[in-house]
């Protein structure tokens, strides 16, 4: 069965000083959920949000926060997200040694468990883990900064990615992010992604929510 597709727009490219209307502004578009690029400045090179602003969008918005943990040592973070409001953690493979008992973690604290890789890593690291996770998040750039080109080959990993998944009757999300546009998001949807992380493309549009409501349209 086809999984239901979601947007997720990434307030990394919001305007931080208006956040709460930018918040509302997505939600007038249709978003699905909202998208935190969490970085620690150690496992990628920015610094962006902690728990305290998802812990506040939390008190201005019913849409599902989808935390994207960039960070070394995940298991020290998990508990914090959820405690905020998170309802969707995502670790990175290379930044943990058990990550199938992390996900189980992350489910028992109430979230949904991600897992993500850096675009160099074989997508054949998930094999031992891929059962326990909810989603998979495909990096269509190298994680750390908005505004990147999309790296083309994220469509075969994305496909492959379905196949496995249907493969093993796994019901998985498949969650795609970086430099994703209204020109390439419905190849995209295609390869099998059901969730667009869009950032750029929608906060530097003259008109955020119609841009917004432009990518639901080709749901």
């Amino acid at each position: 069965m086809p999984k239901i597709r979601k947007l997720a727009p990434s307030i990394l490219n919001s305007d931080l000083l208006r956040l709460g209307e930018q918040v509302k502004i997505l939600e007038r578009g249709g978003a699905d959920w909202l998208h935190f690029d969490v970085m620690d400045g150690h496992f990628v090179p920015n610094l962006t949000f902690g728990p305290p602003v998802v812990a506040a969008i939390k008190g201005a918005t019913q849409l599902p926060l989808d935390c994207h943990l960039m960070v070394n040592d995940p298991e020290k973070f998990v508990e914090d997200f959820a405690r905020a409001g998170a309802f969707s953690i995502t670790i990175h493979r290379e930044a943990t040694n058990d990550p199938a008992a992390l996900a189980r973690r992350i489910r028992a604290l109430g979230c949904r468990a991600g897992i993500s890789l850096r675009p160099a890593t074989p997508m054949d690291a998930l094999d031992a883990c891929l059962s326990g996770f909810d989603m998979v998040l495909i990096m269509s750039v190298n994680p750390g900064f908005g505004g990147q080109k999309f790296i083309p080959e994220s469509l075969d990993r994305a496909r492959a990615l379905r196949r496995k998944c249907d493969g093993l009757g796994l019901d998985i999300d498949i969650q795609m992010d970086g430099g994703i546009g209204l020109r390439n998001a419905a190849e995209v949807l295609a390869s099998g992604a059901n969730v667009l992380v869009v950032g750029t493309a929608i906060f530097k549009a003259e008109d955020p929510a119609m841009a917004a409501a432009q990518f639901k349209a080709l749901f």
